[in-house]
């Protein structure tokens, strides 16, 4: 083949509509010498069978952002390009049956409402006006959705894959990639059937097929990509005259229904309808040795299995009597890839340098848009407009076996349209990481959540305290765990308090030069030799990237501790700018760590120590700790007087005894969040993320500008100081009902949307509902009332001082 491209700066593996927009991307954004290969045609996975959905709607600020900027594309691409594209922006009618369900739609409309999606909140006589055809007499709301709609797949991708083309970029079909190999310099080789490639960087979009291709990279630090394949069924009726002469009236589709609650979607499909439930008994593919994936399932279908979803269509004929005047002309049964928690992976590949993943799409044509872009955005520039984590593949470490992801799949699948409440722990594969005292921690009461796979305590039941799941089916304030909570808060606040925090991601940093490498990395100073501080990272635009502690044990040997969810992520940050004879190792998984807090724990540690313990706040020591070696390090997430105690696994049992006997009484992480809030203590990836500077962050003290290594982001927070935040992190307490603030509730000023909260909840020493976040920056002044949407219910806030709401000099914490 005289034109087969022998040299590229990126190769896309798959062809579908993640691959075209990715390649249309890097396109648009100057980078026109990449290659697209796909085994087949083009489409010829899940993206030919898709139903073609396009909603915004999400309460993830991520998935909205990128479902709302496909939206936009869709509507301007056919012409762009050039192109014949079928896209119907019909709007959606999203029915909701119970309170609980309208108060998850209204966080959605406050969320739209600020991404700039007029979406409304109507009655069910509103909704019938609009549907002349529906059933509400059941209903409690509804939620309209003008941006939704449908697209067809084929047209898109093809459209994507014309601009790509019109720009000069590569797609080659028929030409299945079989490996990579990496070069000294990681750069790769793509080996196809055809020939090899030369490339800069590798994505992996192969779909369902990505786990095998994620296998490629296992020798070059790859890990097994987290993914199961669901067989997901729509069916298609015969055509109806009513539904025809309303369009023929109207000019136009019927508005898509979604009725979230008994779990389907109901669309108008030429002058029939389109059916998709998800149907809580479902089922799973080429998960066992007697189904085992094809090496080609292009163009393929399973046999339909209507038993599966006979309750569905059921309720569907019953909300749309009209349905029952139709058979059924055809069933789509295909598969679709599903990761643990429903959501793509799309980001760097961990473990692996200059390759990435945009793959194992739920949704594929609602997000594709958005995920070229962002794909995009982090080959060519290293990071994205709009923070990423919610999809970024580093989330997920080495507890995702094949069973986790198996169970988790189905386990989302059947509850697509699910709530997530905020004190709801889903059930399914549990106990992937435990800590040594994980049955002690559940004896006392622990009701367990999932942290990066760690099994940690969200709370402590006593006898007769319901911890069943229908329990936590609120998004309020209040439920069996509040007054332990309170209870947790009080006894940090009066005595001590103990909690088993497994899993902190812990680094050993060590070697000559590891020092002046850190000063070149982070925004501030290093903490002397025998002390600790927090250091933040930065990216090239001066936004935060991540915090860790710093503890120095010697002059060019520091630990760094961060966040359980960070693990891979900062690993990363590290590693790839690692010089040489600097040395990175992992201990994460080989110690424990409980923080002992309280103004009561100087004398229990001391009852059970030989400890310094007269040593200063931000100091740490080796110790022995009942009767084990222990290092204690004088820090305390609570905003008490207080230690982290780490110490290796086999010794955690005798220590967490010990402080027990002493008094101590065991608390969870909800409690720590309730306190962590009272001081203003920044969460990672709420409070701190890609969507802020650090200067916005109210992070200025831990930027030295004056220092002389140029560490990233450096120039571009210079020019924000000269220039002025736009934002400003607050604290606010707010006059809230029965709901604190969730992540992105919007603020108020006025009729005007001027902010929006990164974390919230009660404070129980303070005894006051508490919301951080970012406001504009002029309005981030102390006694400003401004207010919080909570739910739908606009709540009165007033901006505090830039200081902890409960001791705000910190004498407890350095007593």
């Amino acid at each position: 083949m005289s034109d087969f491209p022998t040299k590229a700066r990126v190769v896309i593996i798959g062809g579908g509509v993640i691959g075209a927009s990715t390649l249309y991307h890097l396109g648009k954004k100057g980078w026109t010498d990449c290659v697209l290969l796909e085994k087949n045609e083009l489409t010829a996975g899940s993206t030919w069978h898709a139903a073609g959905n396009v909603p915004t709607f999400s309460t993830s600020w991520a998935i909205m952002n990128m479902q709302r900027y496909s939206t936009e594309l869709y509507s301007r691409l056919g012409e762009e390009v050039d192109y014949p594209m079928n896209y119907h922006q019909t709007g959606s009618i999203r029915l909701g049956h119970s309170k609980e369900r309208l108060q998850e739609f209204e966080r959605a409309c406050a969320m739209g409402r600020y991404q700039g999606i007029e979406m409304e909140m109507w009655t069910p006589e509103q909704a019938k006006e609009k549907y002349p055809f529906l059933e509400t007499h059941d209903l409690e709301g509804v939620l309209w959705d003008p941006s939704d709609g449908d697209i067809d797949p084929a047209q898109v991708t093809q459209a994507l894959a014309k601009g790509a083309r019109d720009m000069g970029q590569k797609i080659v079909r028929f030409c299945p990639a079989t490996g990579v190999t990496q070069k000294e310099d990681d750069t790769w080789i793509v080996h196809t059937d055809k020939g090899d490639i030369e490339c800069d960087y590798v994505v992996n979009a192969a779909g369902y097929y990505a786990q095998r291709v994620g296998e490629w990279f296992l020798p070059y630090g790859g890990r097994t990509v987290p993914m199961m394949v669901m067989s997901h069924q729509y069916l298609l009726t015969e055509q109806i005259p009513e539904v025809e002469a309303w369009s023929k009236e109207h000019g136009g589709k019927l508005p898509l229904i979604r009725d979230v609650d008994i779990s389907y979607y109901l669309r108008q499909e030429k002058n029939g309808y389109n059916l998709g439930p998800y149907e809580p008994n479902c089922k799973g593919h080429w998960m066992t040795e007697d189904d085992q994936m094809p090496e080609d399932f292009s163009f393929q279908l399973w046999q339909d299995d209507l038993d599966r979803i006979e309750d569905i269509v059921t309720d569907a004929m019953e909300r749309v009597p009209l349905m029952q005047t139709s058979g059924v002309s055809s069933v789509i049964n295909g598969p679709i890839p599903y990761a643990p928690d429903g959501l793509p992976l799309v980001g760097p590949m961990p473990g692996v340098k200059n390759a990435f993943e945009a793959c194992v799409f739920t949704f594929g044509i609602a997000q594709g848009g958005g995920a070229g872009k962002v794909m995009a955005e982090w080959i060519v520039d290293g990071s994205t407009e709009w923070d990423m984590w919610a999809i970024d593949p580093r989330r997920y470490t080495d507890y995702t076996d094949q069973d986790y992801c198996d169970q988790k799949g189905l386990e989302v699948y059947g509850n697509e349209y699910a709530m997530h409440f905020p004190h709801h722990e889903w059930p399914a594969a549990r106990d992937k990481k435990l800590s040594p005292v994980h049955a002690k921690v559940k004896e006392l009461g622990g009701v367990m959540g999932a942290y990066n796979g760690w099994e940690r305590a969200n709370w402590f039941a006593q006898d007769g305290d319901d911890t069943s799941l229908e329990a936590t089916h609120t998004w309020g304030r209040s439920g069996p765990w509040e007054q332990r909570i309170k209870e947790e808060c009080e006894a940090v606040r009066d005595t001590v308090g103990v909690l088993d925090l497994p899993g902190f991601s812990r680094f050993n940093l060590e070697g000559e030069g590891a020092a002046e490498f850190l000063r070149g990395m982070v925004t501030g100073g290093l903490p002397k030799v025998g002390r600790m501080n927090l250091v933040y990272f930065s990216d090239d635009r001066g936004r935060i990237l991540t915090e860790m502690s710093c503890i120095r044990h010697g002059e060019d040997h520091f630990t760094m501790i961060t966040a359980g969810g960070a693990q891979w992520h900062d690993f990363e940050i590290l590693r790839n700018a690692l010089p040489a004879g600097v040395s990175l190792t992992d201990h994460t998984t080989e110690f424990g760590t409980m923080i002992v807090t309280g103004p009561k724990s100087r004398d229990l540690i001391a009852s059970i120590s030989d400890a310094d313990l007269t040593l200063g706040w931000l100091t740490h020591q080796k110790a022995t700790v009942a009767g084990k070696p222990a290092f204690l390090a004088r820090v305390s997430f609570a905003g008490e007087l207080g230690w982290e105690v780490h110490c290796a696994n086999a010794d955690q049992a005798a220590i967490y005894d010990a402080v027990l006997a002493g008094g101590a009484k065991p608390f969870g992480m909800y409690a720590l969040n309730s306190l962590r809030l009272e001081k203003g203590y920044r969460a990672w990836k709420g409070d701190l993320s890609t969507d802020y500077s650090l200067l916005e962050g109210g992070l200025e003290r831990f930027v030295k500008l004056d220092k002389p290594q140029d560490f990233p982001g450096k120039a571009a927070i210079q020019s924000e100081k000269q220039q002025g935040v736009k934002k400003s992190f607050v604290t606010l307490t707010v006059e809230a009902g029965g709901a604190d603030a969730p992540y992105m509730s919007c603020i108020w000023s006025g009729d005007e949307i001027v902010g929006e909260t990164t974390s919230g909840g009660w404070g129980y020493r303070v005894g006051s509902s508490i919301a951080l976040g970012m406001v504009r920056a002029e309005l981030a002044v102390p006694g400003t009332e401004l207010e919080v949407e909570i739910y739908g219910e606009k709540c009165r806030a007033v901006v505090q001082k830039d200081e902890p709401l409960w001791d705000p000099a910190n004498e407890r914490l350095r007593a």
